[in-house]
């Protein structure tokens, strides 16, 4: 069995959203006992993170240094057609990632006691982003 279904996720600029429940409720409709969910992102300045959900300074942790290691309007990037912060963007979401496979057990994510499955916006502006998560199993 394969079930298929988009997510749209507002974001408010740089930083991330919970997409948690949104996925959760895709496994549910799905009515999957056991299986996968890929989770994937349609863009190329956004990306998905599997990160601890009990402490928000560890999101603000990941991006502090992801500002240092990436910084906006670093002169060595070419591509700023659309800002200071259109390259770096692109580097951020290579340096994360584009797709998940979460383990689907009794017809829910298998997450750790302490992950949460996010959306990380990489442009300062928000954005309107797709997410596709695909259930398979039976």
């Amino acid at each position: 069995m394969i079930h298929q279904q988009s997510i749209e996720v507002e974001t408010r600029g740089r930083g991330t959203v919970d997409v948690s429940a949104a996925v959760e409720a895709v496994v549910r409709a799905s009515e999957c006992a056991a299986g996968v969910a890929t989770v994937f992102v349609h863009h190329t300045s956004a990306s998905l993170i599997l990160c601890e959900n009990a402490d928000p300074q560890v999101r603000r942790d990941l991006e502090a240094w992801l500002a240092r290691a990436v910084p906006d309007g670093d002169p060595l990037y070419r591509h700023t057609a659309e800002g200071a912060d259109d390259m770096p963007a692109h580097v951020r979401s290579a340096l994360t990632a584009s797709s998940l496979t979460i383990p689907v057990t009794g017809g829910r994510l298998a997450l750790g006691t302490w992950q949460g499955v996010y959306l990380y916006e990489h442009r300062w502006a928000p954005h309107r982003r797709r997410i596709s998560v695909t259930v398979v199993g039976c």
